[in-house]
C-alpha cells in the first residue's frame, strides 16, 4: 500500500453495534479503492461488540483499518483528536460510527478537491430514520461556496473532506471539555481559513442515521450543557469573524436552531430555576450578538421567543410556547401595510420588547393563515327563482380588514400551493371584483367574515377562498370545513330549468360549492335519429 493514501477516514466509535458493522463496510467497499483509503478507528473504552468489531476489520484489511483503544473520554472530541495525530492521507473525513457512506462517495469527493483546489468538500447528506438533515446546501454541485452566499452555516458538521496540509497548518482539533457540538468549532475555522470550499451535490454521499435507540450524543445532552457548548460556540466563531455578514450569516443559524431548541415544548416543564439560568444564557448572547439583520432574518415564533427570553419574561414565554401548542398560531394584527403576531408579552408596558419583534418581516405566513381560516357556518338562501350561499368564516386576524374579500373561484389551487395550503399572490395579480358581500365581525382571537354570494346557473365546482391583505401581500386562503356540518343541498330556478346546488368538503379538507342542472338535457327525437346516422345502428352482441 502507498504510505501516502488520498484519504483518511476518522472513526471515533463508542458502543454503536451493530451500526458500526454497516458502517465499516461502506469504507472498506468504497470504489476509491483500498490503497488510496485508510480508516482510522477509536474505540473510545466501548462496553459492547464495538471494540472486537474493530479488530475484526484491521485483522481483514490490515494494510487499510488502523484501531486505536483508549480509556472512554466521554465525548467525540478526544478520539477524533487521537485518530487526526495517526492520519496520513492527504485529504482527512470524518464519518459518525452509526453511519455509512454511498459507495463511491470519497472517490467523488477526492476528484472534486483535486479539479478545483478545494480545501474543504463537502458531499451531499441524508438523513435516515427520520433523522432531519437540512438540504438547502445540496441543490447543486458548486466548486466554491462562501459562508454568506449558501446554505453553508446551516450544515457545520464535520462529516466533510478537510485537506490535511490546512488541518495542520492551522493546528485544527476539536475542543475536549465541549460534551456536544464539538465539531463545530473545528469545522467553522476550517471554512473561515480555506481558500475555496466545495459541494458536491448529485450524489449522495452520506447516510446520517437516527439510532432506533436515540443514543445520538446530539440526542442525550440536557438543556444547560446545550447551552454552555452553544455559548462556547458562538464566542469562539465570534473571536474568528469581525461584527459583519459573515459572522451574523453562522450565529443566525446558532439563534435559529440550537438556542431556539431550549425554548420548545418542554420549556415549561423545566424547573423555574432552570428556565430563568436558560433565559439569562439566552440574554448575554443576544445582548452580544443579536443583531437587527439576525433579529429580522427570523421566522417570527422563534424570534419572539428569543426576544421574551432576552427579557427574562418566563411566565409569558411558557404562555406562548403551552398556548401555540395547543391552539396553534397566535392572530395577526393588522395596521396598513404591517402585521404583527399577538403572543404573550405584544405590546406589554411591563416587558417592554419592540413591536419589530412580533412583526411579520418579508415571511411567508400562508400556512398560519391557511391553518387558522375555517368555516364556521354555511347555508342557503333563497329569493324566487335565485339562490344564495352564505357562510361565516374565522380568519386569524385582527385589524384593519376592510380589503377582506369571500370569493367562489373556479379552478384547483396551483400545486405549489397545497403543501402550506395557502399561497401569497404576486404584487401585479388582478383580483377579480368580489360577486356579493362581505362584512367583518371582530373577536377577540380572530374576525369572522361574513359572506353572501349569489350563484349562477352554470355547471361548476367553486372552491370557497378568503383573500385577505397581511403585511403588504395579498393571500389567497382555502376555507377549511373538515368536520363542520355542510348544508343540504339544494333545488332552485324554478319549474323551467331546475338547479341543484351542494356543499361539500373535498378531500384536502376544503370547502366546495357545487352547482349542475337537476335533470341532464334531454334528447329530441331528431337528436337521437342524427347521432344513429352518423354512427350507425347500435349491434348486440350474440351470447356464444
Amino acid at each position: 500500500m502507498n504510505n501516502a493514501p488520498d484519504v483518511s477516514v476518522v472513526v471515533a466509535v463508542y458502543n454503536t453495534m451493530p451500526y458500526l458493522t454497516e458502517c465499516l463496510n461502506s469504507l472498506v467497499g468504497q470504489s476509491i479503492g483500498l490503497d488510496r483509503l485508510e480508516v482510522v478507528a477509536v474505540d473510545d473504552g466501548s462496553t459492547d461488540d464495538s471494540g472486537r468489531e474493530l479488530d475484526r476489520f484491521a485483522e481483514r484489511y490490515p494494510g487499510t483499518v488502523k484501531v486505536i483503544h483508549q480509556e472512554n473520554s466521554g465525548g467525540p472530541a478526544v478520539p477524533s483528536n487521537r485518530a487526526l495525530e495517526a492520519a496520513t492521507g492527504r485529504y482527512v473525513y470524518f464519518i459518525g460510527s452509526d453511519d455509512h457512506l454511498g459507495p463511491e462517495a470519497l472517490e467523488r469527493m477526492v476528484a472534486c478537491a483535486d479539479q478545483y483546489g478545494s480545501d474543504v468538500v463537502i458531499g451531499k447528506m441524508v438523513g435516515t430514520n427520520g433523522r432531519y438533515v437540512h438540504q438547502a446546501l445540496y441543490r447543486e454541485n458548486d466548486p466554491d461556496v462562501t459562508l454568506t452566499g449558501s446554505a453553508l452555516p446551516w450544515t457545520l458538521a464535520n462529516t466533510k473532506l478537510f485537506r490535511r496540509e490546512l488541518v495542520e497548518r492551522h493546528k485544527l482539533r476539536f475542543p475536549e471539555h465541549l460534551p456536544v457540538g464539538s465539531d463545530q468549532p473545528f469545522t467553522i475555522e476550517a471554512c473561515v481559513r480555506a481558500k475555496k470550499i466545495s459541494v458536491v451535490a448529485d450524489y449522495t454521499c452520506y447516510y446520517a442515521v437516527k439510532r432506533g435507540d436515540a443514543g445520538n450524543i446530539t440526542y442525550r445532552a440536557d438543556h444547560l450543557s446545550r447551552l454552555r457548548c452553544t455559548a462556547e460556540i458562538m464566542d469562539f466563531t465570534a473571536g474568528l469573524l469581525p461584527p459583519g455578514p459573515e459572522r451574523d450569516a453562522v450565529l443566525r443559524r446558532h439563534f435559529t436552531w440550537e438556542l431556539a431548541k431550549l425554548v420548545q415544548d418542554d420549556f415549561p416543564r423545566l424547573g423555574r430555576e432552570v428556565q430563568r439560568d436558560i433565559c439569562a444564557g439566552i440574554a448575554r448572547l443576544a445582548d452580544s450578538y443579536f443583531t437587527d439583520g439576525i433579529r429580522d432574518a427570523m421566522d417570527v415564533k422563534r424570534r419572539v421567543r428569543i426576544c421574551l427570553a432576552r427579557a427574562g419574561a418566563v411566565e409569558e414565554l411558557c404562555e406562548a410556547i403551552t398556548a401555540e401548542r395547543a391552539h396553534g398560531a397566535p392572530p395577526f394584527v393588522v395596521e396598513g401595510d404591517r402585521a404583527y403576531a399577538r403572543y404573550p408579552g405584544f405590546r406589554d408596558p411591563r416587558i417592554g420588547l419592540a413591536d419589530r419583534c412580533f412583526e411579520l418581516v418579508g415571511e411567508a405566513v400562508p400556512g398560519r393563515l391557511a391553518k387558522g381560516t375555517e368555516l364556521l357556518a354555511s347555508a342557503w338562501e333563497q329569493h324566487g327563482d335565485g339562490i344564495t350561499y352564505t357562510a361565516s368564516v374565522r380568519v386569524p386576524v385582527l385589524g384593519d380588514l376592510d380589503g377582506a374579500v369571500l370569493r367562489l373561484v373556479r379552478g384547483a389551487m396551483p400545486k405549489t400551493a397545497d403543501k402550506a395550503g395557502a399561497r401569497r399572490l404576486p404584487a401585479d395579480h388582478d383580483l377579480p371584483a368580489p360577486a356579493g358581500t362581505v362584512t367583518a365581525e371582530p373577536l377577540p382571537d380572530a374576525t369572522v367574515l361574513h359572506a353572501r354570494v349569489p350563484l349562477e346557473r352554470r355547471t361548476v365546482k367553486l372552491g370557497v377562498r378568503v383573500y385577505l391583505d397581511v403585511a403588504g401581500a395579498t393571500y389567497e386562503i382555502p376555507v377549511r370545513g373538515k368536520d363542520r356540518p355542510m348544508p343540504l343541498a339544494r333545488r332552485w330556478g324554478g319549474e323551467g330549468e331546475p338547479y341543484r346546488a351542494a356543499a361539500l368538503v373535498n378531500d384536502k379538507g376544503r370547502v366546495v360549492v357545487a352547482t349542475a342542472p337537476l335533470f341532464p338535457p334531454k334528447q329530441t327525437l331528431g337528436s337521437r335519429l342524427r347521432a344513429t346516422l352518423v354512427r350507425g345502428p347500435r349491434r348486440t352482441k350474440r351470447k356464444k
